[in-house]
């Protein structure tokens, strides 16, 4: 059998033809426990080799979690040939039938997201339907009556006899070795088994101090049609409540196919704003961030967090329209990546307000002083996708994962368990959104003649920040995002002090510094 592959790293217009050899011949990757992927239907998986290659793909689980009764280590069960217990009769459901399947997690069509392709029997077997052009691909052989076919790779579900679990492993891809997974978790709660109850208006809704008329999620006229349109209406949105509402409504219109294009290849895309949008209190508010001090109680320290998260969302739509126009040849992967960032920190920003109010309901997010030393950088780096991918993604989201540890263990120190959840699931996340600026800085890096991607980074953090990159370093959570000590030991910035007031719009938000100042915010332990 064989099948169209892209090249893991999006290397130039490579798709090569490979010959697929017995599952037993080749080598397999450990996904998980079974019992770990019966809490959804479909998840995101990304593998890198050894060789810095990125292969990004939709794990499909088709029948139910209900189905799968505890296996059995009776003698009966069938040894495979690598010394593990085939689970063909351990479950009562053989392993083929599971209807488990690995697919490449973009259709080889023109790259749309498969993470919400329509899952249809036909007399061949079940397809994926792509959600852009209909097009449909087998989910064991990846073939397709158009003559396209899709990377698909056979998955079996093994008991490992060390500890009598049943595990799932797929195998890997060709063009690489040492395949490891980086990243395991959901779609999204539309296809969690069972089904989440339905929840009345999840997200706490912030008043803004002054009086305001209410917008609809989508514009009444002039309703964007592009992802790009989107993307810088959401940026001119200063409402934060609104702006996650967009968000999340925007990428599920990208996702399930209902936007005309992406729209970076259009000469009309929009171009985004200078500064995004910020409601007139909340300017007021934004401080240097020097005046801002470094010692928190919980609830200044979640609000704190919480300007942080909605800049990020801001972040990830930026990139996408300040840099989707200027480079054509991104793959649609790029932005399948960057609107799943920019869902995470919607997520972020609705549970740290979400807690806030629960805490400290006298003072609602909006209420406190905030500083914008997030988007100084990123008008520092406006110039560069590679500038932009290193210092916003691979410095300041990098030091987050050195922060993150220390700070959830100051909030359970102080028993709160609800927020120790929530930064829990935040730090989860921000391991990958690291990964996918290392794996973008990286596609750079081979776009510019294949540039050593180390060099590169140390010379854009000597151009773009300013002091020593400051440890101490989560090398663990660093390395597994693709951050190896030679990118970032030893490192200081060189930058000088620029002033960018003169950058910013006559909109934008008030009083940016003109220094980018790194913050640590630490937990008041007496608070």
């Amino acid at each position: 059998m064989y099948m169209n592959v892209k090249s893991p790293n999006f290397t130039k217009a490579s798709r090569v033809r490979l010959k697929l050899l017995p599952l037993r011949a080749m080598e397999q990757l450990q996904i998980a426990p079974l019992p770990d992927l019966l809490s959804h239907f479909r998840f995101f998986l990304t593998l890198r080799s050894q060789e810095g290659h990125y292969h990004s793909l939709i794990l499909f689980r088709l029948s139910s979690g209900r189905e799968f009764e505890p296996s059995s280590s009776g003698d009966d069960a069938d040894m495979g040939e690598t010394g593990f217990q085939t689970s063909d009769s351990a479950a009562g459901i053989p392993s083929n039938d599971r209807q488990i399947y690995a697919m490449e997690a973009s259709c080889p069509h023109l790259g749309a997201d498969m993470s919400h392709a329509e899952i249809e029997d036909c007399d061949t077997g079940v397809v994926a339907v792509c959600p852009w052009h209909r097009y449909d691909f087998d989910l064991k052989t990846g073939k397709s009556e158009t003559g396209l076919n899709a990377c698909t790779y056979a998955v079996e579900v093994k008991i490992d006899p060390q500890d009598g679990l049943e595990k799932v492993y797929m195998e890997t891809p060709e063009g690489g070795k040492n395949w490891r997974l980086i990243e395991l978790r959901p779609v999204s709660e539309e296809f969690a088994d069972p089904p989440p109850p339905a929840v009345h208006n999840p997200l706490p809704k912030i008043s803004p101090m002054e009086p305001q008329e209410e917008e609809p999620i989508v514009p009444t006229s002039g309703a964007p049609t592009t992802l790009m349109q989107w993307a810088v209406l959401i940026l001119n949105t200063p409402n934060p409540t609104l702006k996650v509402e967009r968000t999340r409504h925007a990428i599920h219109l990208f996702r399930t196919g209902k936007l005309t294009s992406i729209g970076n290849k259009s000469t009309s895309a929009p171009r985004p704003p200078d500064v995004p949008s910020r409601e007139a209190s909340f300017a007021r508010n934004t401080v240097d961030p020097a005046k801002v001090k470094s010692r928190k109680n919980r609830a200044v320290m979640l609000h704190a967090l919480a300007n942080i998260e909605q800049w990020a969302i801001d972040l990830a739509w930026d990139i996408m329209a300040r840099f989707g126009p200027t480079h054509p040849n991104l793959p649609p992967a790029f932005f399948s990546d960057f609107t799943k960032m920019a869902l995470d920190e919607s997520k972020h920003f609705s549970l740290l307000t979400s807690r806030l109010a629960a805490i400290s309901p006298s003072t609602p997010y909006g209420s406190m002083p905030v500083h914008a030393s997030l988007w100084e950088s990123a008008t520092v780096t406006s110039h560069s996708l590679r500038s932009r991918l290193a210092i916003i993604h691979l410095v300041h989201e990098a030091r987050g994962l050195d922060i993150n540890p220390a700070t959830i263990e100051r909030f359970r120190k102080a028993g709160d368990t609800e927020t120790v959840k929530v930064m829990e699931i935040i730090h989860a996340d921000e391991v990958t959104h690291v990964t996918s600026g290392h794996r973008w800085f990286t596609w750079v890096c081979a776009q510019e003649g294949n540039v050593d991607p180390v060099s590169a980074f140390r010379e854009e953090v000597k151009k773009g920040w300013r002091g020593d990159v400051k440890g101490p370093f989560n090398v663990e959570d660093r390395e597994k995002a693709g951050l190896t000590p030679q990118f970032y030991e030893g490192l200081r910035g060189e930058m000088g002090f620029i002033n960018l007031n003169t950058r910013k719009e006559a909109d934008g938000v008030e009083g940016l510094t003109k220094d980018v100042a790194s913050l640590t915010i630490e937990y008041d332990k007496q608070a």
